[in-house]
């Protein structure tokens, strides 16, 4: 899920492995690395988070960059040179990245129709990523991941898969419509809060409801947050989308916190807290 990030430690490793890791913190998998390099494994890592420092191996590959406009999508399709670049337009949709999805896609001369489904596909596919457990989610990464690998394209994933396509749709859209029906807990012209509760789809939409209030709101900052069944609260944080910063340093102020410049988040921030992160939180985009 989102928020499981500390992957590479669970890795079962030995000499003449090759670790393939994308999407993930390296700050957050660092001891997981070094001991895969100690073991002998090699290690490909691209990334777009905060990731602290690198070691130095001849085994270790990065291609690690914190811009608030990368993902790790571009930065593979980089890599690959646009071998599946379909998908990377998919997946830059996805994290938000509008701009840089139709940049990347303009050679391709797709329709409005066609960059629309990308753009449905890769929030669908990054909505399934949320939730506090794999039960709420409608397909465990894992199973979406056996789905979609053996299509070349997204448009043939979509013809082919379409119950799947659907059953991701229809959940999105229910989920959506009850996230608009939530009052905001705070607002100014700067920033909002939204304070959402400890139900299944409330821990699904909790990531792509925050993208969605900053497209609407590009110049205020947003943050939504989740009741957890602990007392504790997940939070999902978006610079204005017109200044995409200090997302990532806000967050790393409180345990369990992290992510980019543009977004991030805390997994469990304490219920005595909350008061202190909506301050710092304003104060932030003040």
């Amino acid at each position: 899920m989102k928020r499981d990030i500390a992957l590479v430690a669970k890795a079962e490793v030995s000499e003449g492995d090759r670790i393939t890791t994308l999407d993930l913190s390296f700050d957050k998998n660092r001891d997981g690395v070094l001991r895969a390099l100690e073991a002998g494994a090699e290690v490909f890592y691209v990334d777009h988070h905060f990731a602290g420092e690198i070691p130095e191996s001849d085994k270790l590959t990065t291609i690690i960059d914190t811009d608030a406009n990368a993902c790790t999508s571009l930065l593979v399709n980089g890599y690959l040179k646009g071998a599946h670049i379909e998908w990377a337009v998919t997946g830059a949709f996805g994290d938000n990245l509008k701009a840089s999805a139709r940049t990347i896609a303009e050679p391709l001369g797709l329709s409005e129709e066609q960059l629309t489904l990308l753009e449905n596909l890769g929030t669908y596919m990054n909505y399934n990523g949320y939730g506090s457990s794999l039960d709420d989610l409608h397909f465990t990464p894992a199973d979406l991941f056996e789905n979609v690998r053996s299509y070349t394209t997204p448009f043939a994933f979509v013809d082919d898969a379409r119950e799947t396509f659907e059953k991701l749709e229809t959940g999105y859209r229910d989920d959506m419509a009850s996230a608009e029906s939530v009052k905001p807990t705070r607002e100014t012209d700067k920033t909002a809060v939204f304070i959402l509760p400890n139900q299944a789809w409330a821990r699904r939409v909790s990531g792509v409801y925050s993208n969605d209030l900053a497209n609407e709101s590009p110049s205020r900052a947003h943050a939504v947050l989740t009741e957890r069944a602990d007392g504790t609260y997940l939070v999902s944080v978006r610079a204005p989308l017109e200044n995409k910063q200090g997302a990532d340093t806000l967050c790393r102020q409180f345990p369990t916190g992290g992510g980019r410049a543009a977004a991030a988040g805390i997994n469990a921030l304490p219920g005595d807290e909350l008061d202190t992160f909506i301050e710092a939180f304003a104060a932030a985009y003040a």
